[in-house]
């Protein structure tokens, strides 16, 4: 093993089965994006410690749930990573969104590679709407601000599935700026900290009791 999946397991204590998928990931990761863009040298020589491991935390902030959609998936960040954190779960089901066809075919490339249960849509976000709800998790990382980002996922979050939404250092202005989005719409926003970031955050969505 590398050094940087090395600490990627001790951080995380997962199996030599879910290492091998997420090592497939970033190989197919390296390998297309020679061709297309995915991601540049330096962020692949970061595809543990960054982007492994900033994805696969939210898996942690639900335990229980089975079904993911991941809104705006590109490189597969986090969207293919909690697919190959839960593969081995009965019942997992994480459906990826993706406009762009090129991504779409390298998500749907991983994913048949490393046999995750993964189904791609390749469609735009306000089409997509609810999808093929309920979902128990909605997530997206480095998509968009938090107000547009809320109306993106409220159709999801209105059906009772929680957001898992990857933040950084300027959350204070977006949840302000998101303020009427949140509470207007009957929703909480909990701050949770970032295993990968000191600076980053996770941000909770529900709705409100």
């Amino acid at each position: 093993m590398s050094a940087g999946s090395t600490a990627f397991q001790a951080a995380l204590n997962v199996s030599q089965e879910t290492l091998d998928r997420l090592e497939t990931h970033r190989l197919l990761l390296a390998e297309w994006s020679e061709r297309m863009n995915l991601v540049g040298p330096k962020e692949l020589e970061l595809f543990w410690p960054r982007h492994a491991l900033d994805s696969a935390q939210v898996v942690r902030l639900a335990p229980g749930a089975r079904r993911w959609v991941d809104l705006g998936s590109g490189a597969g960040f986090p969207g293919l990573v909690v697919a190959a954190m839960l593969a081995d779960v009965p019942g997992a089901s994480v459906h990826l969104v993706e406009s762009t066809g090129k991504k779409a075919a390298f998500l749907r490339a991983v994913a048949e590679a490393a046999a995750l249960p993964v189904q791609v849509f390749n469609q735009r976000i306000e089409d997509f709407g609810a999808g093929e709800g309920p979902y128990d998790v909605v997530t997206a990382r480095a998509l968009a601000p938090l107000p547009r980002l809320m109306a993106y996922a409220k159709p999801i979050l209105a059906s009772g599935a929680q957001g898992l939404f990857h933040k950084g250092a300027d959350l204070d202005a977006e949840l302000s700026a998101a303020k009427e989005a949140l509470q207007g719409g009957g929703f909480r926003a909990d701050v949770l900290e970032s295993l990968s970031d000191p600076r980053g955050r996770i941000v909770r969505i529900t709705k409100a009791a």
